[in-house]
């Protein structure tokens, strides 16, 4: 099968950083099915590894998330058949989506909303998740619209940020603010459901009094933690929460010691990395996820499509990541 991999960790300028290579078809195994990939999304997670410098033995082939069809299942799967069009961000510690052909567990995997193409719903999985999980798992924010504490959302043009002000907007009563500097990522916040969209360059406080809303009750930190943090815990209301979906040098914690406020990590790979017993609700986030955006209460991310799924392709991909701005997601569809 087709597939692009890297062997070093090389700059993405450098031919080499990642390549064309040809590899042996897998074979799932009990709760596995084999998908067809037929589109993928590039997330930073895929540039930061990709950079880690870390020695692979062998060619390794990135990426999360992707939609394809189901072409073999294993001997133990329930959810699935084949020929089933399905959309999933896998797992890290496996081998990735930017083959012609990936082993996935079930538990991680949903079918494809009906509305979207293929391109449309794999730009979608692993913020989808991500935010999903921070919002309702970590923050155990109600999904309903009678609570009107406000969401702060940091870097709110990126794909979890676009995410997360989508459910937020439709799925709660909160109040939501987002963070945007360049005028393109500002029309897209608001576009998403945003109720405010305020410049995370500039005084972060003095710009939420500004916006007559209650001080964030949530606020959720996608980039740049250690840039933002003594505003964010200025910001924070008393008994609040902060979310953070990075690892950070060590942060103060006087401030938050002094409102009793808590802080939550969220990683969607967690539940595959380490097998928990809730590893089957991805599954169902994604199915409740895929009924919304049929629905029309939800939207596609996918603000630009690369074309094919090759490595000159995937280095334009990886290099418009890391220059810091894209805002919703890139897909790259077919081989």
């Amino acid at each position: 099968m087709k597939a692009v991999a890297f062997t070093h960790s090389l700059p993405i300028t450098a031919e080499e950083s990642l390549v064309d290579v040809d590899l042996p078809e897998p074979t799932p195994r009990r709760h596995d099915v084999l998908v067809e990939v037929r589109a993928v999304a590039v997330n930073p997670v895929d540039t930061k590894i990709r950079r880690r410098n870390e020695p692979l033995g062998e060619p390794r082939i990135l990426g999360f998330d992707a939609a394809g069809i189901v072409r073999q299942v294993g001997s133990s799967v329930t959810q699935f058949g084949v020929g089933d069009e399905v959309y999933y961000a896998g797992a890290v510690d496996r081998s990735g989506s930017n083959a012609q052909y990936q082993i996935v567990d079930e538990r991680l995997i949903a079918r494809k909303p009906r509305s979207l193409s293929f391109a449309e719903a794999a730009a979608l999985p692993l913020t989808t998740l991500t935010s999903w999980e921070m919002l309702f798992d970590r923050f155990a924010i109600p999904r309903d619209r009678t609570r009107g504490d406000t969401l702060l959302i940091v870097g709110g043009g990126g794909g979890v940020g676009s995410m997360a002000i989508q459910l937020a907007a439709h799925l709660t009563g909160l109040t939501v603010v987002a963070t945007a500097s360049r005028p393109e990522t500002r029309a897209w916040c608001s576009a998403l459901g945003a109720h405010h969209v305020i410049d995370h360059h500039r005084d972060i406080a003095a710009q939420i009094l500004a916006c007559e809303v209650a001080p964030p009750a949530y606020i959720f930190c996608t980039n740049h933690v250690e840039s933002h943090w003594r505003a964010l815990c200025r910001t924070l209301a008393p008994e609040g929460h902060i979310g953070l979906i990075e690892t950070t040098p060590p942060l103060d914690l006087h401030e938050l010691f002094n409102k009793s406020a808590s802080i939550h990590t969220e990683s969607m790979f967690a539940r595959s990395l380490h097998q928990t017993p809730r590893m089957n609700e991805q599954h169902q986030i994604l199915q409740a996820v895929s009924r919304l955006i049929d629905q029309g209460v939800l939207r596609t991310t996918l603000t630009e499509n690369y074309g094919s799924i090759n490595a000159a392709n995937l280095r334009r991909a990886h290099a418009a990541i890391e220059s810091g701005h894209t805002h919703g997601k890139i897909v790259l569809e077919g081989f």
